[in-house]
């Protein structure tokens, strides 16, 4: 009896894994917190269990860095992508490494997608400042991005991220050297600008060890939802910066697993209303026209896009290694 019931569950066990080696794969690359990943895996395992969806979790720099390798061997080991910086989308385009889809949900987008469907906007993040009113007075903090670099009170008080692993970080400081020119990262040196994670800027932000941070708004929204955190956004005065984060499909032969019609369906879900509300309960902005409301605690997305700060994808790309290299030399390795 015990050998038969251990053949039966070895069997069952052979059967059950066969099962799941013959469900379409499909690998998505995502610079999406991996809490956040996480959640989404569990809505997609219930929306879709016929499929094996998996997610690869690095910052859009790090992701950037694993394609640039992949590329020699003329196959990635993803099939989809949901990075932070929609320059990256014109790169691989460009590239020829993107299957074009003309999703069924493109008339019902709020912004700019390709027309040809090599990619779609899929996120709305919002480079922000952000204080602790229980540490300063509104009244003792910058309101612009501007004052945040050059105002003197600032010194030795102010946090960032990287924008050489962050995708969003670099389209900021693209953003803002179009607008303030190269100046403005001298003067981040200036005001001895922290480089560091958001996590480890909220932080300090809490004990007062910051006055004001540069951070993506949805940090700020996740921890006042989920702690109660007293930090506060500011939509700065000289526009936020809206980042349309994109969704793309890997053209077939580069893919790690060839299922783009499986990719084409995940794309029609993730911008439709559905799947739109998912992003926005992961405090990010919907893409949609008919979006539903904002994330917890933030303005209304019209209200932000209407004062946003001008970003050139076209100079995200075209200029990224100029915007790092002038960042490391001018910002994080000036003594």
């Amino acid at each position: 009896m015990k050998k038969t019931a251990a053949v039966l569950i070895a069997v069952m066990a052979l059967t059950t894994a066969a099962f799941a080696a013959d469900k379409p794969q499909v690998t998505i690359y995502t610079s999406m917190y991996e809490d956040i990943i996480e959640a989404m895996s569990a809505v997609l395992q219930e929306k879709f269990p016929q499929y094996d969806i998996e997610f690869f979790y690095g910052g859009t720099g790090t992701l950037q860095s694993k394609i640039a390798a992949e590329r020699d061997s003329k196959k990635l080991g993803c099939d989809m992508l949901m990075v932070a910086d929609p320059s990256y989308a014109l790169e691989l385009k460009a590239a020829g490494l993107l299957h074009p889809y003309v999703s069924k949900e493109s008339e019902n987008m709020a912004f700019e997608y390709d027309p040809e469907g090599y990619w779609y906007p899929v996120r709305v993040s919002n480079m922000i400042l952000a204080y602790n009113p229980e540490k300063y007075k509104a009244e003792e903090v910058p309101h612009t991005f501007k004052d945040f670099a050059y105002d003197p009170s600032m010194k030795g008080l102010i946090s960032m991220s990287n924008p050489l692993t962050s995708g969003t970080a670099l389209d900021t400081i693209s953003a803002l050297k179009d607008k303030y020119g190269y100046e403005y990262y001298d003067k981040l040196a200036d005001n001895r600008v922290m480089v560091e994670s958001g996590s480890v800027a909220l932080t300090k932000l809490e004990t007062g060890e910051c006055k004001e941070i540069m951070i993506l708004e949805e940090s700020v929204l996740k921890k006042r939802e989920e702690e109660g955190s007293a930090i506060t956004v500011i939509y700065p005065d000289d526009g936020t910066i809206c980042v349309p984060s994109p969704i793309m499909t890997v053209k077939a032969d580069w893919s790690a697993h060839n299922n783009v019609k499986v990719c084409e369906e995940l794309t029609d879900w993730f911008l439709s209303p559905e799947g739109q509300k998912h992003i926005v309960k992961a405090w990010m902005h919907s893409v949609r026209k008919d979006a539903p409301e904002a994330p917890f605690d933030a303005i209304p997305t019209s209200k932000i896009v209407e004062n946003s700060m001008p970003v050139s994808w076209q100079h995200c790309v075209d200029e990224r290694l100029e915007l790092r290299t002038n960042f490391e030399e001018r910002v994080k390795n000036k003594k």
